[in-house]
C-alpha cells in the first residue's frame, strides 16, 4: 500500500470493504519511536454495533494494516478488523 499521512486521514469518512460506513475518522495512535501508525480511531455511526471490534472511550480502534486506501473515504477491509484474531 502507498504511503498514507495521518493528516489526510482526519474527519474522513471510514467505510468497510463491504459498503457499509463505520464512522469518522477521528484520530490515529501511533509509535512514536519510529513514526508507524498503530491504529486508526474512528467515532461510530449511532447504528454500528461496535461489540465486534476493540474499542476505547466509545471510539473504534482499527488496526492500521487494516487501512486500504485514503481518498474521498477511508477504505479498511473488514476481514482484518473482526473475529477472535482482534479480540
Amino acid at each position: 500500500m502507498a504511503k498514507i499521512l495521518a493528516k489526510n486521514l482526519a474527519n474522513k469518512r471510514v467505510m468497510l470493504t463491504d459498503g457499509s460506513e463505520l464512522g469518522i475518522a477521528n484520530n490515529v495512535v501511533m509509535e512514536t519511536g519510529s513514526g508507524a501508525l498503530i491504529y486508526l480511531v474512528v467515532k461510530p455511526t449511532p447504528m454500528v454495533d461496535t461489540s465486534k471490534y476493540k474499542t476505547q472511550s466509545g471510539m473504534v480502534l482499527i488496526p492500521f494494516e487494516a487501512v486500504r486506501a485514503a481518498k474521498d473515504y477511508t477504505i479498511v477491509d473488514k476481514k482484518l478488523i473482526t473475529g477472535s484474531d482482534f479480540d
